[in-house]
Order: structure tokens, then C-alpha cells, then sequence
């Protein structure tokens, strides 16, 4: 396969899942709002942070209300990472290179971006907002069925899912930083008020409240909570899952042997972390994730160096540390337990 080819397939799967990641994030965020009191101080602002993109977003607005911040991750096409810029890349991406894949996927991404370039404006109010992000939701895992159900096993599909499975980890360790910073209670003894509700949104951000429920057999908690989502090996968006996947797949390419270590050093940090350490310590944890996802970076670079060209003709966006730097800056002021 050529490089360039593996490089389309590699950011199309990534642009798909983050879509996906993007509509989920606003949906579970829109009905927590609505189960809210409104003096929790919540608000919109941390789905900026979790995306990476709070730089552009200052450059654009001053307000981080609802109205902001859905029109921005929705259907901004001057934002890179929103859903309509996301999918738009993702079209790009395929369009290249669709003779390696059957056509029906072709025309399944090329259906989503035009329905939701219809919809976008329409779909970021709140009327209409639910159908609009569950529609998004529900194209791309078609798209993901589409893949597993009719492409073939072989270097196409393995670079698909090498894309997918990093984007997934990275999207799952901002969500985990971000919540984590306002949920985590400085004093261990301390119960934030509706605490079980935000943790319990955290899990459906992540379609894993169920398999929570079921595998963890505990009322919902903040260092459970974390465990299920960073250690699970069996849940599909836990990070120790889609690394092993990750490592999975690379074993079937050759001259895997630089990045098949990387995953594998930043899949032991995982496995071998002291979650109850960290969900002690806001601070450590959030640290702990920055190294994650500096990880995720590494992966990405010997991904990159071994099997791409670095065509500047492949659209690629890499969503930036943004949110880790200006939680740096708020919990330097934090008073740890340990």
C-alpha cells in the first residue's frame, strides 16, 4: 500500500471518531444541564477545554454560553476539529483513495458530511439539537459497522483502525482530565454535591455507563469511575483496551517494531498507574494524562516517521494541548491531600 493512501485511511478514521466523540460530548452535556441546578457553576466551558481548541475559541468569542459553544464545535466550518470540519476532512481524506475500499463507505461519508452540512445551522438549536447530534452519532457508527462488516483484512482496514483506536484513547483522556478537575474533591472526606450525576455523565460520554453498571457492580464513584475508564481491558473506549488494539493491530504490519514499543510503554504506564493515588490528588492525575497524552504524540510521530509520506496534501488536524495547559495554571493553586 502506498504511504499516502495509509495516511488518508489513517486521518479519515480519525476525523470519523472524532465527529462521533465531538456529538456525543454535547448531547450527554445538553441533558446534564437540564438535570442540573442552575447554580452549579458547570457550564459549557469544559467541552471547549476537552477538544483542545479553547485558543481559537477566544479568538472568535467572548462568552462561553451554550449558543457559543455548540455553534462552535457543530458547525464552525473556520474551526478544524468541529463536527462539519471534521466530517468535511474526512470526505477529503476518502475521496483520494476510495478505489481501496468498497463503495458503499465512500457513499456513506459522503451522505453523512451533506445531511449534516444541511442540518449543521439548523441542528445547534435547542429544539432540534438531540436529533441533529444523535443523527451524527448514528451515521458514524454505521460508517464503523460499514468498515468491520465489508473491508477486507488487511493493511486498508489496520489503518483505519490504528487511526480510530489513537483518536479514541486521546479523546477519552481529555474528557477523564477535564471532569476530573472540578469532580475530584481536594479533601477525600468532602461529597460534591450531585456528584454521582456528573460522574454518571462522564461514563455515557463515553457510551460506558451500562458496561459500568454491569462489570463494576458499584454505585457510580470517582476513582471506580476512573479505574473502568483508563484499566478496563475489556471495555471498547477504556485507554488500556484501544492501546492493546492498537498493538494488535501494528503486529500485523512490518517494520512495526519502533512504534509497537512506543504503545506498548505508554500502555504500561496505564496498567501499572496507582488509580487510587491519582483520584486523590487532582493534581497528580492531571499530570499523570498530560504524560498520557505526550504518549499519544509519540505513537502518533513513529506512526508517522514509519509508514506516511507527510503528503501536505492529506487534511490533518491534531487537536492541540490547549486544555492541559490552562488546567496547568488552575491546579497550581491546588492544595493536594497527599
Amino acid at each position: 500500500m502506498l504511504s499516502r493512501v495509509a495516511e488518508n485511511l489513517y486521518w479519515m478514521a480519525r476525523y470519523i471518531e472524532r465527529a462521533e466523540d465531538t456529538a456525543r460530548l454535547l448531547s450527554v452535556n445538553s441533558h446534564l444541564m437540564l438535570d442540573l441546578p442552575g447554580r452549579l457553576p458547570l457550564g459549557w466551558a469544559p467541552l471547549i477545554e476537552m477538544t483542545g481548541s479553547l485558543e481559537a475559541f477566544t479568538a472568535r468569542h467572548t462568552d462561553f454560553d451554550e449558543r457559543n459553544v455548540v455553534h462552535f464545535l457543530c458547525a464552525d466550518t473556520d474551526n478544524d476539529i468541529s463536527i462539519i470540519s471534521a466530517l468535511a476532512s474526512a470526505r477529503e481524506n476518502l475521496r483520494t483513495t476510495r478505489d481501496v475500499v468498497p463503495r458503499e463507505i465512500w457513499e456513506e461519508v459522503n451522505q453523512l458530511y451533506l445531511s449534516v452540512a444541511d442540518h449543521a445551522e439548523n441542528g445547534v438549536s435547542p429544539r432540534r439539537r438531540d436529533s441533529f447530534l444523535k443523527s451524527v452519532i448514528r451515521g458514524c457508527q454505521t460508517l464503523t459497522g460499514l468498515i468491520e462488516g465489508t473491508l477486507s483484512h488487511g493493511p486498508a482496514r489496520t489503518f483505519i483502525e490504528l487511526g480510530r483506536q489513537l483518536e479514541r484513547a486521546d479523546m477519552t483522556t481529555r474528557i477523564v482530565d477535564v471532569r476530573s478537575a472540578s469532580l475530584l474533591p481536594q479533601n477525600p472526606e468532602e461529597l460534591l454535591p450531585f456528584e454521582n450525576l456528573q460522574w454518571m455523565s462522564v461514563l455515557k460520554s463515553l457510551t460506558a455507563y451500562q458496561m459500568y453498571r454491569q462489570q463494576v457492580r458499584l454505585r457510580v464513584r470517582g476513582p471506580d469511575v476512573l479505574r473502568f475508564l483508563l484499566q478496563d481491558p475489556n471495555l471498547p473506549r477504556s485507554i488500556a483496551c484501544s492501546l492493546e488494539t492498537l498493538g494488535h493491530e501494528l503486529s500485523l504490519l512490518p517494520r512495526q517494531d519502533r512504534p509497537a514499543a512506543t504503545v506498548s510503554l505508554v500502555r504500561a504506564d496505564v496498567v501499572d498507574a496507582d488509580i487510587q493515588a491519582l483520584a486523590h490528588s487532582p493534581s497528580k492525575l492531571h499530570l499523570f494524562i498530560d504524560e498520557l497524552q505526550i504518549g499519544f504524540a509519540a505513537i502518533h510521530d513513529t506512526l508517522s516517521a514509519t509508514y506516511f509520506v507527510n503528503d501536505d496534501s492529506v487534511p490533518r488536524v491534531t487537536q492541540t494541548q490547549t486544555q492541559s495547559q490552562s488546567q496547568s495554571q488552575s491546579h497550581a493553586g491546588d492544595n493536594d491531600n497527599d
